[in-house]
């Protein structure tokens, strides 16, 4: 198992969070459930996408490639399949 960059979203806030992680499904868990932090405050939190790559470096350059872009469209567009973060092995 790789590592993954993650988009998680709070429909309800309308905000995203990205992250990198070997488990995506336990750090949403943590998200959801953590008492302090910038995620605990605009719960709760969707999986919105992964995507996986071979090794961790891969996946934080990835993950700093779409906090960079710094753009809600461009990240809508990441979790509707319109743009790839990386290239996944």
């Amino acid at each position: 198992m790789g590592h993954s960059v993650y988009i998680l979203q709070s429909k309800e806030n309308d905000r995203y969070y990205v992250g990198q992680s070997k488990n995506p499904e336990r750090r949403l868990e943590h998200h959801n459930t953590t008492s302090t932090g910038f995620t605990s405050r605009y719960r709760p939190w969707e999986l919105a996408f992964t995507q996986e790559f071979p090794t961790k470096e891969e996946a934080v350059a990835a993950e700093q490639l779409i906090k960079n872009w710094k753009s809600r469209k461009m990240i809508r567009y990441v979790i509707e399949g319109k743009i790839q973060p990386g290239r996944a092995g």
